[in-house]
């Protein structure tokens, strides 16, 4: 039995993320369980990073990001199964986030995309190919 189901999407793509989106949210419909959506962001504070951007460029980003997930699924699924969607958004490694969300979240399956790899995905690794790796629930992954 799935009771919650964390779906992660990039922002950054998110004409290809409304298919991953519609999985999941297919799968949240006939498992009646809970749906939550997270987005990672780069972390801004980084001391070697932080010094590029203005005082409070991280907060911004952050209410900017809300603004887009919450936009990207609602035009997604419709306004009334967004009311239900539990919105996340994530700041540090994309893989690290979305698996310390999933246990943090206790999501029973994550349900993410994967994009065609480039050379250096193929020397270091894909987000997705991490998830599937490291993560203790069940992973949809959504090519």
């Amino acid at each position: 039995m799935i009771r919650t189901i964390l779906c992660a999407v990039d922002l950054n793509r998110a004409s290809e993320e409304a298919k991953v989106l519609q999985v999941a949210h297919r799968l949240a419909v006939a498992e009646n369980a809970q749906l939550d959506v997270i987005t990672v962001l780069p972390d801004y504070g980084m001391s070697w990073v932080g010094g590029y951007f203005k005082e409070g460029h991280a907060a911004d980003v952050r209410k900017h990001a809300q603004t887009a997930l919450g936009k990207l699924v609602e035009d997604t699924i419709g306004a009334e199964a967004n009311a239900d969607v539990r919105h996340i958004i994530a700041i540090g490694t994309v893989y690290h986030e979305i698996l310390e969300a999933a246990n943090k979240d206790m999501a029973d399956l994550i349900v993410l995309g994967a994009h065609h790899p480039d050379l250096k995905d193929y020397l270091l690794g894909p987000n997705a190919a991490r998830v599937v790796r490291h993560s203790k629930s069940s992973v949809y992954v959504v090519r």
